[in-house]
């Protein structure tokens, strides 16, 4: 028995050895703590750059496949649970970044967020009417282990943007919708759904939930030919209740994803602009893929306008998935985004009057009225909105359109990856792996600061 034993320890220090000379080979400096690749334990602290320079025990084991892995267990620990962990992954030819067991979150990525939050600080307001909303869209969930492209960390974004709730700088969170890619099976996806809320949901934040065109799994459907994998309302059913359920969150009716959430002066209303009629063929195939039907129907179109009837004092942003119009002021939505816009054109003005549609399907006409004459000290001032995998602006009849990046990883070398992502060459485990920000509005300076951390640009200033 001691003969295997020597025999195997002899084996585990050839290997780690080897994986030293490979990491030498490739040159990645990514952390102080990838030098150790010997099955073993061993003290660690500040000089290895652990969490908050504390002092771990490290240990370094194999699975039964053979693969690395190091936990980090705090030496005053009264068990032997671990609180950090992590494996090696040849894709890499390193360890990934440590996961804290219970939060989910990489500590390299809280310290990102450290100093993202300190930045912001010093460029805002602190009082009445300076509100900060956390921006977080498209994640993109799959169930798929990538480093390069949507994968597992569409989860893991969502779970480290949460952190900038543990530094209380948030008045309001929002994510702008596709939560997850849609390309997985239909149960799949109704869990990964159930996750994704689970992580986003809070009881210290008022939180936003948008649903996006890739929310309906439209996508899997079109790669299978398949009937209609997830049933009528499953992501509202999924996602919008623990919405709804929230104090700070005020509605209509709680059936098209319409809500409003007030802070100060300022009156936040999100919009859904995957509004599709759920409707199938003999086949049981959807008329209509949400995927690429990007629409606003009636019904919601009459809340919005009960809610901007009730909205004096207030300035109000929108926030959507997708944005309504173009910088060319077109319609950017299949169906009645640039009857949106005219709409909230109408309210700075005061107007009274219909929203009428012309040459398109019944399903998606329109006939409101609406009479905003008795509106006082009230604007809409910008529109919030993701989808298009990149950042924009553009001001049209007085309201900034803001376009926030997706937090998704969109590695370079990928048919689908944007220009704008593909110019931050993003990487798995990096800074610019996710991306997403805080918003901060301030009335009383007529000003807007959108900070962003990751894949994003730091800071950008808009007079409202």
């Amino acid at each position: 028995m001691n003969i295997i034993k020597k025999t195997q320890g002899m084996l585990d220090k050839l290997s780690g050895a080897a994986q030293k000379l490979r990491q030498k080979k490739r040159d990645i400096p990514f952390d102080e703590m990838q030098q150790y690749v010997t099955v073993g334990e061993y003290r660690v602290g500040a000089s290895q750059d652990t969490p908050e320079d504390k002092d771990f025990d490290l240990i370094v084991y194999k699975d039964d496949e053979g693969v690395l892995h190091q936990a980090l267990r705090p030496i005053d620990a009264s068990d032997l649970a671990p609180e950090y962990v992590r494996k090696f992954d040849k894709r890499l030819g390193r360890y990934q970044a440590f996961i804290n067991k219970k939060t989910g979150r990489r500590y390299i990525v809280e310290r990102q967020l450290d100093n993202f939050v300190d930045y912001v600080k010093k460029h805002v307001r602190q009082g009445d009417n300076s509100v900060n909303i956390g921006i977080l869209t498209d994640t993109h969930y799959k169930d798929s282990d990538s480093i390069d492209f949507y994968g597992h960390n569409g989860l893991t974004h969502v779970k480290e943007f949460n952190y900038l709730e543990d530094k209380d700088i948030l008045d309001l969170k929002a994510h702008l919708g596709d939560w997850m890619d849609g390309s997985d099976p239909g149960l799949v996806d109704e869990q990964e759904l159930i996750s994704l809320r689970k992580a986003f949901r809070s009881k210290k934040t008022n939180f936003a939930i948008v649903k996006g065109n890739h929310d309906e799994n439209d996508k899997f459907d079109e790669h299978h030919d398949l009937k209609a994998s997830f049933p009528e309302n499953e992501f509202e059913d999924i996602m919008w209740p623990t919405m709804y359920f929230q104090k700070g969150i005020h509605y209509i009716s709680r059936k098209h994803g319409v809500a409003y959430f007030d802070k100060d002066d300022l009156r936040f209303i999100t919009v859904n602009t995957s509004d599709v009629p759920y409707i199938l063929d003999k086949q049981g195939k959807k008329k209509y893929d949400t995927k690429i039907t990007l629409a606003i129907r009636e019904d919601q179109m009459q809340e919005i306008i009960e809610i901007l009837e009730q909205s004096s004092d207030k300035k109000i942003i929108f926030m959507s998935h997708a944005n309504p119009i173009n910088r060319k002021a077109g319609n950017a939505l299949k169906y009645n985004g640039r009857s949106l816009h005219e709409l909230l054109v109408a309210f700075n003005q005061r107007e009274k009057g219909y929203l009428n549609s012309r040459d398109v399907p019944e399903e998606f006409s329109l006939a409101n009225s609406f009479d905003f004459t008795k509106i006082k000290n009230a604007k809409v001032i910008a529109y919030f909105c993701g989808h298009r995998h990149t950042e924009d602006q553009y001001r049209i009849n007085g309201i900034q359109y803001v376009l926030f990046n997706c937090s998704a990883l969109m590695g370079p070398n990928h048919a689908l990856t944007t220009q704008y992502n593909k110019h931050w060459n993003r990487k798995y485990d990096h800074p610019n792996e996710s991306a997403g920000y805080i918003v901060n509005i301030d009335p009383k300076r007529h000003l807007m600061q959108v900070f962003g951390y990751g894949a994003s640009s730091r800071r950008r200033l808009y007079r409202i």
